[in-house]
């Protein structure tokens, strides 16, 4: 049986690797947010939130969600160096299970050590200046955050199951 969404026609029931994902790269001045495609395989930047208050924050994260079905959020939580939750850490782990809990959506984090690095690596390499882009920044770090949790998410299903026999 067939339903129509927004002009497609998709099957009713999807299959269990389809997600619809929100990848977020929090910080305290803005948020870089990215979604993924219907089959789950690529991340991209979507925008980028400058932050104002918890509630302004929600409302537009929460269209983003409404709009793109939203199933579950992906947080980049920055560890630090040496692994522990260090002060910011901390603070986007506060924001995320608040965002999670207003949005009644399942939450689920990503190691982002290096990921604004990382971003920045990009736009330079895209002759682009880094201190003029700093939203962009944050979108490719939420992009690449979401990407991660998606190649693992699909690595995780389509490990192959090992019999043993005694």
């Amino acid at each position: 049986m067939l339903t129509r969404s927004k002009n497609r026609v998709m099957p009713q029931t999807q299959s269990k690797s389809f997600v619809s994902a929100l990848g977020l790269d929090v910080g305290s001045k803005r948020i870089g947010v990215a979604g993924c495609d219907g089959t789950g395989l690529i991340a991209t930047g979507i925008t980028t939130i400058e932050r104002k208050s918890f509630r302004e924050d929600v409302e537009l994260i929460q269209k983003l969600v409404s709009d793109r079905q939203v199933q579950v959020l992906v947080i980049g939580l920055p560890y630090s160096m040496d692994g522990s939750l260090g002060f910011q850490a901390r603070q986007v782990k506060k924001f995320a299970q608040r965002l999670a809990q207003t949005l009644n959506l399942p939450l689920e984090y990503v190691d982002e050590r290096l990921t604004s690095y990382q971003a920045e690596q990009m736009l330079i390499a895209e002759n682009r200046s880094p201190s003029r882009n700093k939203g962009l920044i944050d979108r490719k770090a939420a992009a690449l955050i979401l990407q991660q949790w998606l190649d693992t998410r699909r690595s995780l299903i389509h490990r192959p199951v090992a019999c043993v026999e005694d």
